[in-house]
């Protein structure tokens, strides 16, 4: 299977498969420990996200925070 059927297949998986899908790539990939922490957090936090857990800034709400 070419990567681009691959990509085509898991994004019709739906989002709980594809944050699943998602978290085994990446921790299927070779890292220090430092950023295969940081990489877990980045995940968990997609997930918090994608479940509602957390809400999400608008862009305007975004740039005001930069400052």
């Amino acid at each position: 299977m070419v990567s681009t059927d691959v990509s085509r297949a898991a994004l019709e998986l739906p989002a709980e498969e594809r944050l699943e899908l998602a978290r085994r790539l990446v921790e299927s990939v070779v890292a220090p420990a430092s950023l295969n922490e940081a990489i877990a957090e980045g995940i968990r936090r997609i997930e918090d996200l994608a479940a509602g857990r957390v809400e999400s800034l608008t862009e305007e709400q975004y740039r005001a925070a930069l400052g």
